[in-house]
Parts: structure tokens; sequence; C-alpha cells
């Protein structure tokens, strides 16, 4: 029987398809860290650094718990300084696709919310429609924020911009069938 992968070598083989494992040259230089915008403005918990090294030290339930690839912005900054050439936005991804995954999210965070909501609305009709995902977000806004919200919707919907019911691509059948290939969300008609 084989052995149960480690924690690192899950997230390792959930990187490989798409760039490799950045998890073996990683040198920890932490350019990564100090060009993140999001990061030195003191949102995440834990640097981009410090997650490789967390899931380098076996760290699975501290590196699950933490907000930071949460709060990515996907600028790049990181994968475009890194002097390794590591995609770690690319791995930021991999964590978000592991906690949605595993079921492993977080309680009370938008982005696992945000996402789950888009890869649903996506599988059940091809497109986004904004409409239905902001209301992963809209409820933790402050009531004026939330006015401002409703008020901006409806102007855009009086001038065509934002349409009342969302829109299906041709040939879905066809596009859920290459989607159940590649989410694992069960049935898509769900």
């Amino acid at each position: 029987m084989a052995d149960k992968p480690t924690f690192r070598e899950e997230i390792a083989g959930v990187l490989h398809a798409s760039t490799g494992n950045p998890l073996d040259v990683c040198m920890q230089c932490g350019t990564c860290s100090a060009t993140c915008p999001v990061a030195s403005g003191g949102f995440m918990d834990n640097s981009p650094r410090r997650i490789i090294a967390m899931i380098n030290a076996g760290l699975k339930e501290r590196v699950l718990k933490s907000n930071t690839y949460w709060y990515c912005a996907s600028c790049y900054h990181c994968t475009v300084r890194c002097p390794r050439g590591i995609d770690i936005a690319e791995l930021m991804y991999g964590l978000k696709r592991y906690t949605v995954w595993h079921a492993k999210t977080q309680e009370g965070m938008i982005g696992p919310v945000f996402s789950e909501t888009f890869v649903k609305m996506i599988v059940r009709t091809g497109r986004s429609y904004e409409p239905v995902l902001a209301t992963s977000y809209l409820f933790t806004l402050g009531v004026p924020e939330m006015i401002q919200e409703a008020q901006t919707a409806t102007s855009l919907m009086l001038k065509g911009r934002l349409p009342l019911l969302p829109a299906r691509i041709k040939r879905l059948d066809n596009f859920k069938k290459v989607l159940k290939r590649i989410i694992p969300l069960g049935d898509p008609d769900e």
C-alpha cells in the first residue's frame, strides 16, 4: 500500500501540472514578500515567503488557516521579481483550489464564498453575472455602502449596461462536459 502523501507533496502535486514544483527551488530570499503590496500593507497574516516555508515545514493547519492566498491581489509582482522564476501567484491560486476542494476554507472570509459562487455560476451559465457575484460580499458592507451599490446597479440596469437576467453561452452542455473534467465540484447541474 502506498504511503499517504505529505502536505508538501500534495501542494507540489497541485502545482506540478502548471508550473513545476516551486517548493524545491525557493531559497527564502524574501523578494516575493518585499514586493507584495498586500503583504507590505499589513493585510496578509503571513507573507508569501513564510507560506512557502510553512508548507516545506509541513505546517498544514497553519497554512490552511492563513488568509494570505485569499488576499493575494494577483498583481504578479512576486512572480516577475522572483530570482528563481517561481510563479508564486500560481502557488496562491493552487492553495485556494486546495482549500476549496478539501473544504478547508475559513468561516467569514469573502474570498472562498466569492470563488465558489463564481465557479458555480460559470458552470451553470458559462458566463459571469455581476448581480449574483455581488451577493457574496454585499452583506459584509455597511448600510451606506450597500445603498451606494444598489444605486449603482440600478443605474447600470436602466442604461442597459447590466442585464436583468444572466446570459447563457451556446453549446452549454459541451462546455459543462469540459468543466466537469477539470473542476471537481460534482454534478454541474446542482
